[in-house]
């Protein structure tokens, strides 16, 4: 047998540089912000920052210059992340202001309602559906180009899915009528064509333009994917819309969920590389490999052992919390998952979700933490049996 190697990636979105929110909420920076700009460009060595402090210290933004903030701001997240060691990046979802916002307010049909609160504190702009959405052509296109010519790294792309669309938007177009009392199976229908349209006419033109562009592969995020476990059968029929035809490298990622209402559901998923779970947040942080010690791997890992699901991103990091696992831990997380499934090729190794909750400092160590965990779980995988005495 060749030797075990995984590959480590982020998820999607890190938290933005206070000097990029204030800029571009309109607030006046400190030094402290400065001060910041500069330690994070020394210490991940990044290429004429110069240019980006001489740009903060004038405390006068011209539209013009936002975008070149947007631009520092990715190159320092792309930075990060190379230097921590992952295999796999982007750039940390630095120019979306949120996952859900970011495709609402692009796409035609969505109108902004208000502001709700998503988890730890965390909010988005919550829109009405009023029309079907549609888009006139490919979103992300320049945010993947920028990427790719700033990395000698594998590039993946995270996409918002359309039942989280779905799911997280009022319906004043689709299902108004039935939500005032039409039946059960009408109200069924009306989500199932909304997720059908957000799929075809949003997400797939989207996928389509990135992947013409070179992108090799797609990530679609549905953290909504067992908000009601009856509808998982959307969340499938949204990403094979959103898929459909594309010759990438394609997977989902969901968090928040119960995952045991995902199956059988999620074998109906065409050409899915593989699903990233959340695992470490509802695991002990002790060391050992046995079925005890992590409690939050063990149902889900036999999950995918019970119905042959063939791949799974592992989540090694629980982003919930500025605990710093240590590397022995993800390694004895790894190791465990390599355990029950039986064959390390099935695992690829990640935080459980996007760490946008975290400050830089803590994500730096986690990741590197991440990283070497993984290291050692293949050192130990790789290691040659000690042969018995002649």
């Amino acid at each position: 047998m060749s030797d075990v190697s995984f590959l480590t990636r982020e998820i999607g979105s890190l938290g933005k540089p206070s000097w990029r929110v204030k800029t571009f909420a309109g607030r006046p920076l400190d030094e402290s912000d400065v001060a910041e700009a500069e330690r994070w460009g020394a210490r991940l060595q990044v290429d004429g920052h110069e240019r980006l402090l001489e740009l903060l210290r004038s405390g006068q933004f011209a539209a013009a210059e936002l975008p070149e903030i947007d631009d520092w701001a990715v190159i320092y997240a792309i930075r990060l992340l190379e230097q921590v060691g992952l295999d796999i990046v982007y750039d940390g979802e630095q120019r979306r202001t949120e996952m859900y916002d970011h495709v609402a307010a692009f796409a035609r049909g969505f109108e902004p309602r208000g502001t709700v609160r998503s988890f730890d504190n965390k909010y988005y702009n919550k829109a009405a559906v009023v029309e079907s959405p549609s888009i006139d052509g490919p979103q992300d296109v320049e945010e993947y180009e920028f990427v790719r010519a700033h990395t000698e790294r594998g590039v993946k792309v995270p996409l918002t899915g359309a039942y989280t669309m779905e799911d997280w938007s009022y319906d004043e177009h689709y299902a108004h009528e039935g939500a005032l009392g039409g039946s059960r199976e009408r109200r069924y229908e009306a989500r199932r064509l909304f997720v059908a349209d957000v799929a075809t006419n949003v997400i797939l033109p989207n996928v389509e333009g990135l992947v013409a562009a070179g992108a090799d592969w797609i990530q679609i995020d549905e953290p909504a994917a067992t908000t009601k476990p009856d509808e998982v059968p959307l969340v499938v029929e949204g990403f094979n819309a959103a898929t459909r035809g594309v010759e990438a490298k394609k997977s989902m990622h969901i968090c928040f969920s119960d995952y045991s209402a995902l199956w059988p559901a999620v074998l109906d998923l065409d050409d899915c590389l593989e699903l990233q779970l959340e695992f470490a947040n509802r695991d002990s942080r002790e060391l050992g490999t046995g079925d005890d010690d992590r409690p939050g791997y063990e149902d889900t890992l036999k999950l995918f052992k019970e119905h042959g699901y063939p791949n799974v991103g592992l989540g090694v990091l629980d982003i919930h919390s500025d605990f710093v696992e240590p590397a022995e831990l993800v390694r004895d997380r790894i190791l465990y998952a390599t355990e029950v499934l039986g064959d390390p090729e099935r695992i690829q190794v990640n935080p459980d979700c996007g760490l946008r909750t975290r400050s830089w400092d803590v994500v730096y160590e986690k990741l590197a933490n991440m990283v070497q965990g993984t290291r050692l779980a293949e050192e130990a995988l790789n290691r040659a049996p000690t042969s018995a005495p002649a």
